[in-house]
């Protein structure tokens, strides 16, 4: 397997975009042909990097493509930086909510910007994610 974004942590150009979507098909159709989708609950490295480059298309969607026949409600960069740090570190909102010492559906509703976030609780965003400050100041 080909490993030709490696170094990318983020899109920033269409072209790249394009590029990365067109190598994600090409590495589905490679993991299709020698059977390492087959399992359903495979972990291997075709699973992890169309992962990660899907992750990296669907941040770039987000931030840079306006999708007119939907209506979607855009979450705030803090909440998007926070479901990124999640996803990067491999955290489940169980665990997150564990680590914020908050319960499950309090955490839930942060996330989906029902409930304000308090203090203490971006204060250990902060700390146990790396949060930046100026994003808790600004969407907190």
């Amino acid at each position: 397997m080909e490993k030709i974004f490696e170094n990318i942590l983020e899109l920033t150009t269409l072209k790249d975009y394009e590029l990365v979507l067109q190598h994600v098909k090409t590495l589905i159709k490679e993991a299709t042909d020698n059977g390492a989708l087959d399992d359903p609950e495979a972990d291997n490295e075709y699973i992890r990097e169309i992962g990660r480059l899907s992750h990296l298309g669907a941040k770039y969607e987000d931030e840079h493509i306006q999708f007119k026949h939907l209506k979607v409600r855009q979450k705030s960069p803090l909440i998007r930086s926070i479901e990124d740090e999640m996803y990067n570190r491999d955290i489940k909102q169980k665990e997150l909510a564990d680590m914020l010492g908050i319960n499950e559906p309090t955490l839930s509703q942060i996330m989906r910007g029902k409930r304000a976030i308090s203090m203490r609780t971006a204060k250990k965003l902060h700390q146990s994610l790396n949060i930046k400050a100026e994003l808790l100041l600004e969407y907190a």
